[in-house]
């Protein structure tokens, strides 16, 4: 009786861990979609977690970038941080954006003589 018990239990571990399983791929299409972060309002906190090979110091000084030389004006502006180079940027380009972002402006046409 007993050998049939752990049997039967053993069986019920197999088909709930597979169930896991099937759920954890189900939903994992769902969070590779999600929207990027917007480096211009994002905390710390979010750029730390968003970013590959960005901890949460390096995370802060964008921050602090941020609110000392005003906004990024594109994903790639963020080279102007230190410690953040085109390799850094390369591998997270799909997980930021700027929202907003104007387009350029071009300078004003210099009057005719």
């Amino acid at each position: 009786m007993k050998a049939a018990a752990k049997r039967n239990n053993q069986g019920l571990i197999k088909v709930f861990t597979r169930g896991l399983v099937v759920l954890f791929l189900a939903l994992l299409p769902l969070w590779a979609w999600a929207e990027p972060l917007d480096i211009n309002t994002a905390t710390a906190d979010q750029l730390a977690a968003a970013m590959v090979g960005v901890g949460k110091a390096k995370a802060e000084t964008i921050v602090k970038d941020r609110d000392a030389h005003g906004p990024f004006k594109s994903v790639e502006d963020m080279e102007r941080v230190q410690g953040i180079g085109k390799a850094t940027i390369s591998k997270n380009k799909d997980k930021l954006m700027v929202k907003g972002a104007a387009p350029a402006v071009p300078a004003p046409a210099a009057p005719k003589p």
